[in-house]
């Protein structure tokens, strides 16, 4: 196929661009750094140094002898995203050109309002230059389990059979999201939602939950092909930012009680989840939406797995429990479904002892990049 990936040069945007070219796809990417600037602006920049989009394809082309097409950009631009797509006429989107972090989008009005505007924009346009040019083509969209919430019944995999006064509808399952990024993640649902019916679009949208690591088949032993690694309070994700606090010596940040729970994914698991959904499309007029992770943890849970592993490495990891500075239930009730991709085929990577330890082995050679003072900024909401 033909993919179009939007993105590109993010955490998992260049793993995918990687993996779908290693499969044999005809790859474009495209970004405009605004994670990476927003990094920068912050003082929140990754463990280690990664070479740009452009130079990124250059090194995976030296290495495999494939082509994967870098356009800088930026996707809120009409003028930029509608060149693109009538030039490249993909078979298929990958969407992940948004704001990632539910911190920022929290930190204060600036960050909120480009958090809306860059989130809802790209996704707006995403939609209207696929009708305009490619109307056949099948959008996969990057959703979040943070839409959801957590409510106190099963989380169903994106919509609910409700039966109201003796009658039946099929609904999307509630959402009730916590940040203002997970709120504009909601609003790309329905808009994507309201087009399908209105135009009759192919979409998938995939609710995926925490994603941790740094390896995957198509980088491993080659540390320039690495993705970011942030361990920041901005975007840093949870199993990634203990690992890093563990090798520093600086006590891993529980928020509250600790019982928060969520779904989680190896990269590894998120590659084989974007491929398996390009590779059976849904009909026309659907928004097919799966639910994807593997496991679910507690905070608790992932801070005494990363001190476990941590003692065997002969560092004194210690847990510290703080004054949650979000306003989020720290005990709850978490069971959603997450059947479809299994029934497609994933074949899930499990967060294990070793799996931590190669995370572990990794870092510990980039620990004396880390700024301490980048780990806990109290962002509060």
């Amino acid at each position: 196929m033909k993919i179009l990936i939007l993105g590109g040069d993010g955490y998992l945007g260049w793993p995918t661009a990687m993996n779908l070219s290693a499969g044999g796809h005809d790859i474009t990417v495209v970004d405009n750094y605004l994670r990476r600037n927003i990094s920068r602006d912050e003082n929140s920049e990754a463990l280690f140094a990664v070479p740009n989009l452009i130079e990124r394809t250059k090194l995976w082309q030296k290495k495999t002898n494939k082509t994967i097409r870098p356009i800088i950009g930026d996707l809120c631009d009409w003028a930029f995203i509608s060149n693109v797509f009538e030039s490249t006429r993909p078979d298929a989107i990958v969407h992940y050109a948004e704001q990632p972090s539910a911190p920022y989008s929290m930190l204060n009005r600036l960050a909120a309002m480009s958090t809306i505007r860059n989130n809802l924009e790209v996704t707006a346009n995403v939609i209207f230059a696929t009708k305009e040019f490619v109307p056949d083509a099948h959008i996969v969209k990057l959703g979040t389990m943070g839409e959801y919430g957590t409510p106190n019944i099963d989380i169903e995999e994106g919509w609910l059979d409700v039966e109201h006064k003796g009658r039946k509808e099929r609904f999307l399952f509630p959402r009730q999201a916590g940040s203002l990024y997970h709120t504009t993640k909601v609003m790309d649902t329905d808009l994507l939602w309201f087009y399908v019916r209105m135009w009759g679009l192919k979409v998938t949208d995939l609710m995926q939950g925490p994603v941790y690591g740094l390896e995957t088949d198509e980088n491993r032993g080659d540390e320039t092909l690495f993705p970011f690694f942030n361990y920041d309070e901005l975007f840093g994700t949870v199993v990634n930012r203990f690992i890093i606090q563990a090798t520093i010596g600086y006590p891993l940040t529980v928020y509250g009680k600790g019982g928060q729970t969520r779904g989680y994914l190896d990269i590894k698991d998120t590659l084989q989840c974007v491929n398996l959904a390009l590779e059976n499309p849904p009909e026309e007029n659907e928004l097919r939406i799966f639910n994807q992770f593997v496991e679910t943890f507690s905070v608790n849970e992932l801070a005494d797995r990363v001190q476990r592993v941590g003692k065997q490495y002969g560092l004194d990891v210690k847990i510290k429990s703080l004054q949650n500075p979000r306003k989020e239930l720290e005990d709850h009730y978490y069971n959603p479904v997450h059947t479809g991709l299994l029934e497609l085929g994933l074949k899930p990577n499990y967060l294990t002892d070793d799996v931590i330890a190669g995370i572990m082995d990794i870092v510990l050679k980039y620990r004396k990049n880390v700024n301490e003072s980048s780990i806990f900024r109290g962002v509060k909401w």
